[in-house]
């Protein structure tokens, strides 16, 4: 008997990792990504003869189906991950530092969180007395913004910890950043494992791991948009931008909410009635090639600036990003450049006389997506059995993520795989 045909749209992270579960349960799978690149919103490009990531992309140490699908698709050499949770923060020109002790969690930051210089004695305390209260608690209700002001958070103990830490990981101000969410992040990564918030990033563009993960699939179509599909009883046809139609058993739909919504129709018929209340956020990348100046960092946290975060890529090469970008987002790349260079010369000692050789902007106004407040994140099954969805932005217990969008399309492959075996492939 042939082995059921399963269409995979959408070549993200979500899309890649359900189509390799589902090549490997014997499935034949076509993938198809309406750009001509491989990744979805963790790719990259070349700009001005540089290749550059459309965004500077972390993990955790505690994302561990991130990285065992890097290791799955053989580019383990491709990631660096931290010893021990080890970050330096800039204000003004004064460095401070974050370093983990070997000391069992949440007591692991004591030590070194007791002499952070950019917070007062009483907002260190402040601090260290709500990640008990998150520690403790079991429900968390309303945004993180509402919980801090709870808990008797002062401003300088928001500009010092809580934005820097908690924004760049949600892509979204504190504000709108949902409690829970946040206590999630906060649990698992500094209140349970003393390793677990080590920071890993990669260390080749991030296309080059997509490409390895497309590697062993049937086949692979870029520049391929699908408008839309037709569901029925025993098939689903995948309708095309140019017309063309393909029949396939099933379907894994791996693509953000607008483009989801599109492909449905009515996307109530499929029990996903709010795909258009999800709110999209940008993140804002700057790459700087520079003269005359030198970090002595992997990484840092840019306080009180728009630059949450600067890297340190190689020599003369730094990549800064600015998450929950709205401000800077609407602003000419060239006035960008510019207001992100001046405040990280001023933030950065060690860069003050350096100068820019070449600069790029690379801007994702869809980086992340948050649900409508108190909204239900979709699961992988919709309500046809023959149609699953995938995406970091769905159900998976975590928030919209790399991690995310792995288990997603885990989940998904996993879903259809149940439903086919049951109802049967045709």
């Amino acid at each position: 008997m042939a082995a059921a045909r399963v269409a995979v749209v959408g070549a993200g992270l979500a899309g890649l990792s359900a189509a390799l579960d589902l090549h490997e349960a014997g499935y034949a799978v076509d993938v198809f990504e309406r750009s001509r690149l491989l990744g979805g919103r963790a790719t990259s490009f070349i700009v001005d003869g540089h290749e550059v990531d459309n965004g500077q992309h972390v993990f955790l140490a505690c994302c561990e189906a991130f990285i065992a699908f890097v290791r799955r698709v053989g580019m383990e050499e491709a990631l660096h991950l931290e010893e021990r949770f080890d970050v330096v923060a800039f204000r003004r020109g004064v460095g401070a530092r974050l370093r983990a002790a070997a000391l069992p969690a949440p007591w692991h930051l004591a030590l070194s969180f007791a002499s952070y210089r950019h917070l007062s004695v009483g907002a260190r305390f402040a601090v260290g007395r709500a990640l008990l209260a998150v520690g403790r608690a079991t429900t968390f209700e309303g945004n993180f913004a509402a919980w801090l002001s709870a808990q008797r958070q002062p401003q300088e103990s928001l500009e010092a910890f809580w934005e820097p830490f908690v924004v760049p990981a949600l892509n979204a101000p504190l504000a709108r950043v949902p409690a829970s969410e946040a206590a999630f992040v906060l649990q698992t990564a500094f209140l349970r494992d003393a390793g677990a918030a080590r920071f890993g990033w990669c260390t080749i563009p991030l296309a080059h791991i997509a490409g390895a993960a497309a590697r062993p699939l049937n086949a692979v179509y870029l520049s391929s948009g699908v408008a839309g599909i037709e569901a029925h009883r025993d098939r689903v046809v995948l309708l095309f931008v140019g017309g063309e139609r393909r029949r396939y058993d099933a379907v894994v739909l791996a693509v953000p909410p607008p483009q989801l919504a599109r492909m449905l129709g009515d996307p109530a018929r499929f029990g996903l009635p709010n795909l258009h209340a999800y709110e999209p956020w940008p993140i804002v990348d700057v790459h700087y090639w520079y003269e005359g100046g030198k970090t002595d960092f992997a990484f840092a946290a840019l306080l009180e600036s728009p630059v949450q975060w600067a890297f340190s890529k190689g020599e003369g090469y730094l990549c800064c990003s600015a998450s929950a970008a709205g401000e800077i987002m609407t602003l000419a790349t060239e006035a960008v450049a510019e207001r992100c260079w001046d405040d990280v010369r001023s933030t950065i000692p060690s860069l003050r006389d350096a100068r820019i050789v070449t600069s790029a902007v690379t801007r994702n106004p869809y980086a992340t997506f948050l649900p409508p407040p108190d909204a239900i994140r979709p699961s992988a099954q919709t309500a046809h059995p023959r149609v699953t969805i995938a995406g970091s932005w769905t159900a998976t217990g975590w928030p919209d993520t790399m991690e995310s969008a792995v288990r997603s399309g885990s989940t998904a492959a996993q879903t259809l795989t149940d439903t086919l075996t049951r109802i049967g492939s045709v």
